[in-house]
C-alpha cells in the first residue's frame, strides 16, 4: 500500500513496532523478576519457619520434611484456622507479602510511566513533524494563489500525501504555463497595437496633410490630381500593412491551418510570380526559373506561394534595372531546397541578423518601398509548416534565400 510508503508513517510505524518489541521485553523481565522475588519470599519465609523450630527443640529431620511436604491435610488446614491464618486479608498484611507488593508495584508503575512516556514522545515527534509539512504546503499553496511559483511543494519521498503534492505541483505548473501565456499574448497584443499604430500614423499625417492641400486648392485640377495619386498610394501602403498585419497575428496565434498537398514545384512558383511578372517586365528586371519540372513538394500552395512571393517582391526592390532574379530548386535525398537569388544590391552584414524583424529597416534601404513584413510574413509561413529559411548576402553583389522542407518519405 502506498500509504506505508510514506516516509513519516513508516517511521511512525517501526517506532511501534520497536516500542512493542520492547513492551514484550519489558513485561517478560518483569515477570522473571516477579517470579525470582516470590522465590526469595518463600526461601526467606521457609528460613524464618525453621529458625523457629529449632529454637524450640524441633529435630532438623523433621523440619526438613515439612518444608519439603507439599499435601495438604485437614488437620495441617484446621490448624490454620485455628491460628487465623486462613484470611488472604492477614497474609497480605504479613511483612514477607507486604515488601513482594511494594516490589512488585513499584517496578509495574515505573514501567508504566516508561513506556507512556515513551509513547507520548514517539507520537508527538511523529504528529509534529506531519504539521511541519502541512504548514509548509499551506505556504506554499497560498504563494500559489498569490501567483508566486518560485517555492514548491516536497515531491522527494513516496506516500499518499505526496502523491497528492505532486498532483498539485502539476497543477500549479499549468496555471503556471496559462499564466506566462496569457501574459505574452497580452504583450503580444500590446506590442502588435504598438507597431500598427505607429506604422499608421505616417500614411494617416500624410492624407491629413494631402486632403488639407486638395481642399485649399480645389479649383486647381494639376494639384488636385497630383495629391489624390498620393492619397492612393498612401492607401495602398495602410491596406498593405494592415493585412500583413493580420496575416502575421493569425500565424502567430495559430488560428491558420495550412492545407497540404502534393504540388509540382514549377507550378507553385508559377503561382507564387504570377502578378510579378508584369511589374519585373515595367522595371527591366528579368525573373528566371531552373529547376526540374517533375519536382513536387507537399505544403499549403497559398500561403507557400505569398512566402515565395514576398521574397521576389523583396529580391525586385533592391534590384537595379536590368538586373535579375532567379528561382532554382533541387530535391536531396531529405529536403527539397528552393532558391531565391538576386544580383542587386545585398545586405550589409550588421543587417543580416535582423531582416526578419517586424518593421526593420536597413539604413542602406532607406529609399526603397516596402513596409518591413513581407520578410518577417514569409518567415512564419515557411515555419509554420515545418520549413527553414535562410539568408546568405553579400553587399552590393547580391542575396540567396533558401527555403528547406524535409521530404515526405
Amino acid at each position: 500500500m502506498s500509504f506505508y510508503r510514506d516516509k513519516q508513517i513508516k517511521g511512525f510505524c517501526s517506532f511501534l513496532i520497536i516500542y512493542s518489541l520492547l513492551l514484550l521485553i519489558a513485561g517478560f523481565s518483569l515477570g522473571m523478576s516477579q517470579i525470582h522475588h516470590v522465590k526469595s519470599l518463600y526461601l526467606t519465609h521457609d528460613e524464618a519457619m525453621a529458625s523457629s523450630l529449632l529454637e524450640q527443640g524441633v529435630s532438623r529431620g523433621v523440619i526438613a520434611a515439612a518444608l519439603n511436604n507439599s499435601e495438604i491435610s485437614e488437620a495441617g488446614r484446621s490448624l490454620l484456622v485455628s491460628v487465623g491464618m486462613d484470611n488472604p486479608v492477614q497474609n497480605r498484611m504479613s511483612p514477607f507479602v507486604s515488601r513482594l507488593q511494594k516490589d512488585m508495584f513499584g517496578s509495574i508503575l515505573a514501567a508504566v510511566a516508561f513506556f507512556i512516556l515513551m509513547l507520548a514522545v514517539g507520537t508527538f515527534i511523529f504528529f509534529w513533524k506531519r504539521n511541519n509539512l502541512y504548514l509548509r504546503a499551506e505556504q506554499v499553496l497560498t504563494n500559489y494563489i498569490n501567483g508566486d511559483y518560485s517555492c514548491h511543494l516536497p515531491q522527494n519521498h513516496e506516500g499518499t500525501i505526496f502523491q497528492i503534492f505532486s498532483s498539485v505541483e502539476q497543477l500549479a505548473t499549468m496555471l503556471q504555463s496559462k499564466s506566462e501565456t496569457e501574459h505574452q499574448t497580452k504583450e503580444f497584443l500590446k506590442g502588435t497595437i504598438s507597431d500598427i499604430s505607429h506604422q499608421l500614423k505616417t500614411p494617416l499625417s500624410a492624407l491629413a496633410l494631402y486632403q488639407e492641400i486638395i481642399e485649399a486648392e480645389p479649383e486647381n485640377t494639376d494639384t488636385v490630381r497630383q495629391f489624390v495619386a498620393k492619397m492612393g498610394v498612401s492607401l495602398k501602403r495602410m491596406e498593405q500593412l494592415i493585412q500583413s498585419m493580420l496575416k502575421i497575428t493569425r500565424l502567430d496565434t495559430g488560428t491558420i491551418i495550412f492545407e497540404k498537398n502534393a504540388c509540382v514545384v514549377s507550378k507553385l512558383i508559377a503561382h507564387s510570380i504570377n502578378d510579378l511578372t508584369t511589374r519585373a517586365r515595367n522595371e527591366d528586371k528579368k525573373i528566371v526559373l531552373a529547376g526540374d519540372s517533375s519536382q513536387t513538394l507537399v505544403c499549403d500552395m497559398e500561403w507557400t506561394g505569398e512566402a515565395i512571393g514576398n521574397l521576389v517582391k523583396n529580391a525586385m526592390e533592391h534590384t537595379q534595372p536590368g538586373g535579375t532574379i532567379e528561382i532554382s530548386w533541387e530535391r536531396t535525398p531529405v529536403m527539397l531546397r528552393i532558391f531565391i537569388s538576386d544580383n542587386g544590391d545585398g545586405i550589409a552584414p550588421e543587417d543580416i541578423h535582423h531582416i526578419f524583424k517586424r518593421f526593420y529597416r536597413s539604413k542602406h534601404s532607406l529609399d526603397t518601398q516596402g513596409i518591413g513584413l513581407g520578410l518577417p510574413l514569409a518567415k512564419s509561413i515557411i515555419e509554420g509548416q515545418g520549413g527553414i529559411i535562410s539568408a546568405k548576402s553579400e553587399l552590393y553583389k547580391g542575396t540567396t534565400f533558401t527555403l528547406s522542407f524535409l521530404t515526405e518519405m
